[in-house]
């Protein structure tokens, strides 16, 4: 059964998702961060949980982008934030069953840049990430990193997609699809990344405890994008998204939710 979809978003702080619901259950972590409603732009990221705007990289500088550390501002066209090097606007849509968010990137020719849409999620131990195909995963442990295609790799000798309990373990991954499912229960959320001519994947943040070190929590993000690393200063050609003479790069976030009986 699916679900209606609804959204609330704070353009004064970073145009950070504040809410995702679905069926009356919250889909997105917070974690309480004074820092947070202070930052300027160039700071140390402060995880508040909720969904980030992470723009142009997510690891390397400026420490998870630029826009999320930025005021936005509300315009007929959408949500806009202006950077050092772009302007990116937004405009996100509640439809019957699914929140759509539109994007567009305003840059010089030939910029090169990774998106994430950093959704951090409020799941339990049991919950399982689902992809279509076999898994194809750029795995980061103690920031090395390595393609593996076929099954999904394990870590702590558990697979990737499966959650389970804290064991102090933390890792990133970059898998090579355009659309995810998080199963938790009785319910699922879906999100999916559209954008012609640009590499999408979907980046995976299994903290279990393990991150940061004096203080670890547990963290579980899932993350649709644009590019397929975490750092665009280590992007290979054809890892990131590159702005075409238009000058603009036009991409789409789609989230729906579903609920068995």
């Amino acid at each position: 059964m699916r679900l209606p979809v609804r959204v609330a978003t704070d353009v004064a702080h970073g145009g950070r998702w504040t809410s995702l619901t679905a069926g009356g259950r919250e889909w997105l972590w917070h974690r309480d961060e004074p820092r947070r409603r202070v930052v300027r732009p160039g700071d140390p990221f402060a995880d508040a949980g909720g969904l980030e705007e992470c723009v142009p990289t997510v690891r390397g500088l400026p420490d998870h982008g630029d826009a999320w550390s930025r005021t936005w501002r509300r315009a007929e066209e959408g949500d806009v934030v202006e950077c050092l090097d772009f302007r990116l606007t937004r405009r996100i849509r509640e439809r019957e069953d699914a929140v759509v968010a539109d994007y567009t990137l305003a840059a010089e020719p030939g910029y090169r840049f990774v998106w994430a849409a950093h959704a951090l999620l409020d799941l339990s131990p049991a919950a399982r990430i689902g992809v279509a195909g076999p898994a194809v995963t750029r795995l980061y442990p103690d920031e090395g990193d390595r393609w593996v295609a076929g099954a999904w790799p394990t870590v702590a000798g558990v697979p990737l997609d499966r959650l389970g309990p804290d064991d102090a373990s933390a890792v990133g991954a970059v898998v090579l699809t355009p659309q995810v499912s998080v199963h938790d229960g009785a319910d699922t959320l879906h999100l999916s990344v559209e954008a012609d001519g640009q590499p999408v994947a979907v980046a995976l943040w299994r903290n279990l405890g393990g991150f940061p070190q004096d203080a670890p929590y547990r963290s579980i993000g899932v993350e649709p994008m644009l590019g397929r690393v975490f750092d665009r200063a280590a992007a290979d050609d054809g890892d990131t998204a590159v702005v075409p003479p238009t000058g603009e790069v036009a991409w789409r976030l789609t989230v729906t939710a579903t609920r068995r009986p």
